[in-house]
């Protein structure tokens, strides 16, 4: 038996101890790892991207990628080089006559307002932003098919018509999403420069696709084939009126009333943009815009002609004058990087005086290569060209980012579309102007397909008009972005009555998190 209690003992498990032991350490986390400098900066434009995607809605920032990017950016460049060849090549028109019918191509830009007031008082369907979208993308499609067409050469009447046409489709669209930006940059305002900067990235971008792909394209297609290609860009605006996030307005069971409400919005957006600039905050800021483009005569056409010519010029050829544009795409981007880094906190005034002060200075490059004295200094033509062509896009991107972002500000909330349409008009009369008053300088200095004789002499009026905008200098706010006043915020300060009241029906583009806020 007792050998049997052994061993029934020994299949009995001791008794469980009472001792209280202390437990186990965790094991050791794991050394977090830090990205090294070089995956940091190539992480940082994902980081930023995501953060303006979770900040702000992400339809927006698709809208801004496609219009800015694949309409504005590769169709404003690739149309730019393949309408000079058009002009040159297909339809054998003088520059002076070319430089107005490029002042023409911007009377749908100079038309912003009238868009805006479509979109901001006109909705379709009860959409105010949408159908816009459709709209333009319907008539950039039909008017690049129609001038493509290969088996016919149009008038140069009938071509011209399609080409601002064309124009039209990309300045419809460029309102309709300047809308939606200016409406963020008010409800976000920290966040302003940090849109515009993404804006000029996206259409710097675009342009470097555009300009690097034009030349390779008239070569093979011809210029007036190539002009087909734009109608893939405007196909992009069709798709997205059917995708951007926008509050339906209205349900539109009552016509009548819908249409009543449509002309009183009308009436309060026109006093709304009447009273809106009188303020010396804006008229002045806008003033100043209106003089630095218009006084920086365009002289392109005479240069574009004299740099093709293969006796006058240096007879550059049609890739490798896409590929210096596309260049200077790159430096575009560079500036845009330049002023996001460096100067968005500077003042208006200050930084506005000394890029212009470089953009008139830089002017004289030109005139250094059309009087060849780059070759005496031992640089080639297309060194020299690639060179002038970098500095003029940073100084000019660096110039523009400000004025952008200035504009974006003095917009009064529930008319911001209609107003940044307006300032925006006002720029683009501007450029308008320039063409217009280069095309006199050309046609004055007579300035030919084969004569070339006072080019050079245009190149300096020109330089010398740069410098001469910094007298109206003044005119420009010396305060940085985060100080300037909104109009409602002066209506409100001044104790005015205003009907600049925000319509709860606009498009909102709030944050996914704000959206059932609303």
């Amino acid at each position: 038996m007792s050998n049997l209690d052994s061993d029934t003992q020994n299949l009995i498990p001791p008794a469980t101890t009472h001792h209280h032991h202390p437990p186990p350490p965790p094991p050791p986390e794991p050394a977090v790892k830090h990205p090294g400098p070089i995956t940091s900066l190539i992480l940082q434009p994902f980081q930023w991207l995501n953060m303006l995607s979770s900040e702000l809605n992400p339809s927006f920032i698709l809208g801004i990628f496609l219009i800015y990017g694949l309409s504005q950016g590769f169709s404003g460049s690739f149309f730019k080089v393949v309408t000079d060849y058009y002009w040159k090549d297909v339809q054998k028109v003088q520059p002076s006559k070319v430089q107005l019918f490029i002042g023409l191509y911007h009377i749908p830009w100079v038309m912003k307002p009238v868009w805006g007031l479509m979109t901001d008082v006109f909705p379709i369907m009860g959409y105010r932003r949408r159908p816009y979208f459709v709209i333009a993308g319907v008539v950039g499609v039909a008017a690049a098919a129609t001038v493509a067409e290969g088996g016919v050469r149009l008038g140069v009447e009938a071509a011209l018509w399609c080409l601002i046409a064309i124009a039209a489709g990309m300045a419809m669209a460029d309102v309709t999403i300047d809308a939606c930006i200016a409406r963020n940059s008010i409800e976000f305002r920290e966040l302003a420069p940090d849109m515009q900067s993404l804006c000029g990235v996206c259409s710097s971008a675009g342009a470097l696709v555009g300009f690097a792909t034009s030349g390779f394209f008239v070569h093979h297609l011809g210029p007036q084939i190539a002009l087909g290609i734009l109608a893939i860009p405007a196909a992009s605006q069709i798709l997205l009126g059917f995708v951007i996030y926008e509050k339906k307005t209205s349900h539109l069971h009552d016509l009548s009333t819908n249409k009543t409400q449509a002309i009183v919005n009308l009436g309060g957006a026109l006093k709304g943009m009447y009273e809106t600039i009188q303020f010396p905050q804006v008229w002045k800021p806008s003033l100043y815009m209106y003089l630095s483009l218009a006084l920086s005569i365009s002289t392109h056409e005479g240069q574009f002609y004299w740099y093709t010519n293969p006796k006058a010029g240096p007879a550059f050829s049609q890739e490798l004058v896409g590929m210096v544009h596309a260049i200077g795409a790159l430096a575009s981007i560079l500036g845009v990087l330049i002023y996001h880094k460096l100067f968005k906190d500077y003042s208006f005034r200050k930084l506005l005086f000394f890029a212009q002060l470089v953009y008139g200075l830089s002017g004289f490059l030109d005139l250094i290569f059309i009087l060849r004295w780059n070759l005496v200094l031992g640089l080639p033509d297309y060194l020299f060209v690639v060179m002038e062509e970098c500095v003029s896009r940073v100084v000019s991107r660096v110039r523009w980012m400000p004025m952008i972002v200035l504009s974006t500000t003095l917009c009064p909330t529930g008319i911001e579309g209609t107003f940044f349409a307006l300032l925006m008009s006002i720029d683009s009369f501007g450029s308008l102007s320039s063409k217009w008053g280069g095309a006199v300088i050309l046609q004055v200095f007579h300035v030919t397909r084969t004569d070339f004789d006072n080019l050079w002499l245009v190149i300096l009026i020109r330089n010398l008009l740069r410098i001469a905008t910094l007298g109206f200098i003044l005119l420009v706010p010396n305060v940085a972005r985060l100080d300037v006043q909104n109009p409602c915020d002066i209506l409100q300060a001044g104790r005015k009555s205003t009907d600049l009241e925000t319509n709860d029906d606009s498009l909102q583009l709030l944050p996914l998190k704000e959206r059932h806020e609303v």
